[in-house]
């Protein structure tokens, strides 16, 4: 299984979020390895994007956001949970898949111990916070290199998914442009996180 690169990425968010759909995340830690296959992502643009972290422009928090691609993206939400992105399009031009659901395939007991409050396997990485917990990434690995070989986090090819198994819809809790098809799914997975529409207030659980 193949490491992406940073051709692989550099896209616009749209077509990056389809790509991702059965992709792999591994993550190493001296805890252990987990390794998910991502069954559910969301796309983020920048500056025609007002749901973007970057629609107002470059600010330290979203720098990352600019690129160059296939770096990770992580902020607080909440002041409880890490959210994480990877970053695609041009650099300079900014824009990131936000990773909403995955099915967790190596490193089962660890990801339980992240998690002990989750009750089913299959919803150990259902949602965005749940899934960078299960791999244990917090806002230290904000800017890491997903294409590098030596990268504590990397994403990897993973296996082909067929067109009719995936759905697309609303993007979840955003405030603004809030109809938009930009969320993507694998059907009938049960890691599939599940659908809030957002339009009363500004969530941060968005990129």
């Amino acid at each position: 299984m193949s490491q992406l690169k940073r051709e692989d990425l550099a896209h616009d968010p749209l077509w990056v979020a389809r790509r991702l759909l059965g992709c792999e995340l591994r993550s190493s830690h001296p805890e252990g390895d987990v390794r998910i296959r991502l069954v559910e992502v969301e796309a983020y643009r920048g500056g025609d994007d007002p749901a973007s972290h970057c629609y107002r422009g470059m600010t330290q928090r979203n720098a990352v956001m600019f690129g160059p691609a296939g770096h990770l993206y992580v902020y607080f939400v909440y002041g409880m949970h890490f959210c994480i992105n990877v970053v695609c399009t041009e650099n300079g031009t900014p824009g990131a898949v936000l990773l909403r659901g995955g099915e967790v395939l190596e490193g089962t007991e660890l990801a339980r111990r992240r998690r002990p409050a989750v009750r089913k396997d299959a919803q150990l990485a259902s949602g965005p916070a749940r899934l960078a917990g299960v791999l244990g990434i917090t806002g230290e690995h904000n800017g890491i290199d997903l294409t590098a070989p030596d990268s504590p986090v990397r994403l990897f090819a993973g296996t082909d998914v067929d067109e009719d198994d995936v759905r697309t819809g609303p993007r979840v809790g955003v405030a603004t442009a809030v109809d938009l098809p930009w969320r993507s799914w694998i059907d009938g997975s049960p890691s599939v996180s599940p659908y809030r529409r957002g339009g009363r207030r500004r969530s941060r659980d968005q990129a």
